[in-house]
């Protein structure tokens, strides 16, 4: 997946983006981090189709695709968690899920729902219970599953862990290193950026909408407290 020179705005007259560069290698976690309003969220926004870019283009697996709709990108084997929750509380668990196996051909539908019980057995014990009564944590879960419920290739992940308890945010990490294990293209952004590092194959620093340094998980430990100072100036 690769970002090219995007520029992107949600009004007319605010530039988010200016010309933000990225490459999410296949198979690797890349770690995009930078300070409050830097865009981080934006990036995610403007891959999966949520916001178009100005200028600029996306490319997902050697297809440009920066005018696709972000109901055909599912399709593409895209997955998208949005920062903040996003379970619908007075759906059951199920039926969050259900929600999540809309793009995919009815036939398929009950055979996606076993796998992703399967890959979150947890679910089961909760699945006829209003999402709204369950933990962070619980709700952080359910809303995984809900992506995974299309099995996608490349996973879009935004501060999966904001909010939660230690234990809960841990639990988050965990799966994203699964997901990294299975050879899914994984792009995290995160405000835990020891925890995020330590976790990458690559990272990416965004300041007012520029990118600002690039590097491996070792060449950006190196440095990684000199930046962190910088973004507490900003």
């Amino acid at each position: 997946m690769r970002v090219v020179d995007v520029e992107a705005g949600y009004y007319p007259e605010q530039t988010v983006l200016q010309g933000v560069r990225l490459v999410a290698r296949p198979g690797h976690l890349t770690v995009l981090l930078g300070p409050n309003g830097s865009g981080k969220s934006t990036v995610l926004r403007v891959v999966y189709g949520l916001l178009r870019p100005r200028r600029g283009t996306v490319w997902v697996d050697g297809k440009e695709v920066s005018q696709v709709p972000a109901h055909r990108r599912v399709g593409l084997g895209m997955g998208y968690l949005p920062q903040g929750r996003s379970v619908f509380p007075g759906l059951t668990v199920q039926e969050n899920l259900e929600v999540g196996t809309w793009p995919l051909p009815r036939p398929a539908r009950r055979a996606a729902l076993d796998r992703v019980y399967e890959r979150y057995p947890a679910l089961k014990a909760w699945r006829d219970r209003p999402a709204g009564i369950l933990s962070g944590g619980q709700q952080r879960l359910v809303e995984l599953a809900r992506m995974m419920v299309t099995d996608p290739w490349l996973v879009l992940l935004d501060e999966p862990t904001a909010g939660l308890a230690p234990v809960a945010a841990q639990e988050v990490y965990e799966e994203v290193a699964r997901l990294r294990r299975e050879g899914r293209t994984v792009l995290l952004v995160d405000q835990n950026v020891r925890a995020a590092v330590s976790l990458s194959d690559y990272v990416y620093t965004l300041a007012f909408g520029r990118n600002q340094l690039e590097g491996t998980r070792e060449e950006f430990q190196q440095r990684m407290h000199a930046v962190v100072r910088d973004w507490l100036r900003v």
